[in-house]
């Protein structure tokens, strides 16, 4: 336990579950944590013009309905609040500048923490100075703007690799530019005759001979109960992204071995190349099966502790 409870306001656009992992870290420590997870606010278009006219006014960056809508709930929210001691933020950009002005008001201390490039979310750089500290697991965002660095963290670890297992691959990913990427390693996966499971979520209808679909998003149970099953990882990054996915952490929590298109993790201290395998071009995918039979090697608990969301937390408050 920790000698100071402080009261903290956790504001996120959680759509996946695991800023949840961060409430529940702190809480663990004696804090007390209100958690507004605005994916959960809803947003009924009064009527069918409403939704044309927001889709002309979002695209083009004068007013989004939907944002007006988040702002709204979390201000009337923060009437009831008297007084915070850290005000932690993740996908700050939904938030106009008076929301996070009237927080801060409030808050003895405001962190943002960003886990996503600048470059893909713009409107974050108009609101950097509002913050006492901004986090970001990007690089060079972190020596153009100045921030601090921090990755991911492990939510779930285990001391135990399971004898058997059902999937020699795993990965799960919206559909997005990455989707070429995808279908090349998965076509190349067939031709070693490697069991995999590749799962794309998307509304639109599409096929293909290597890979599923799913309309569904998956819970983070309904995700984890799948990387329990599979024995190694697959994480394709997105374009002009150098900071490591959750991806990266869930392999290191679970000791899943990882084939990775991000050539920065050589640079990570738990980088093994017994246990990941880079893809530096799509086009030329050679992954020697050696490592797909030489099995994992154990990462130190005492390398991962800094990782491991209940010490990841501590330097935001």
């Amino acid at each position: 336990m920790i000698a100071e409870k402080n009261t903290i306001l956790l504001i996120t656009y959680d759509n996946w579950g695991f800023n949840q992992y961060i409430a529940d870290a702190l809480e663990a420590k004696g804090h007390i944590v209100k958690h507004i997870n605005f994916h959960n606010f809803r947003y009924k278009y009064p009527s069918f013009g409403h939704k044309i006219f927001n889709f002309f006014t979002k695209n083009t960056g004068v007013l989004n309905l939907k944002h007006v809508h988040y702002n709204n709930i979390i201000l009337k929210e923060l009437e009831n609040i008297e007084k915070i001691d850290v005000a932690i933020y993740i996908k700050a950009d939904f938030l106009s500048q008076k929301t996070i002005k009237a927080i801060n008001k409030k808050s003895a201390k405001s962190v943002l923490i960003i886990s996503d490039s600048i470059n893909r979310y713009p409107k974050t750089k108009k609101i950097l100075s509002l913050f006492d500290k901004v986090f970001s697991f990007e690089k060079k965002d972190c020596e153009k703007y100045n921030l601090l660095f921090k990755t991911n963290f492990i939510y779930n670890y285990i001391d135990n690799i399971p004898a058997e297992l059902k999937y020699k691959v795993f990965s799960i990913s919206s559909l997005d530019n990455r989707f070429p990427v995808f279908q090349k390693i998965a076509k190349r996966l067939h031709e070693l005759k490697i069991n995999y499971k590749i799962i794309i979520f998307t509304s639109k209808k599409k096929d293909d001979p290597y890979l599923e679909f799913s309309g569904k998003t998956l819970s983070i149970a309904e995700n984890n109960a799948f990387l329990a099953e599979s024995e190694i990882m697959l994480d394709v990054h997105r374009t002009q992204q150098q900071g490591l996915s959750f991806r990266v952490f869930e392999s290191l929590g679970l000791q899943k071995k990882l084939i990775t298109t991000n050539t920065d993790i050589v640079n990570y201290d738990f980088y093994n190349p017994e246990n990941i395998h880079i893809i530096e071009n799509a086009e030329e995918i050679n992954i020697p099966n050696s490592f797909f039979e030489i099995p994992y090697a154990k990462v130190s608990k005492e390398l991962l502790n800094k990782y491991l969301i209940e010490n990841w937390v501590d330097d935001l408050i």
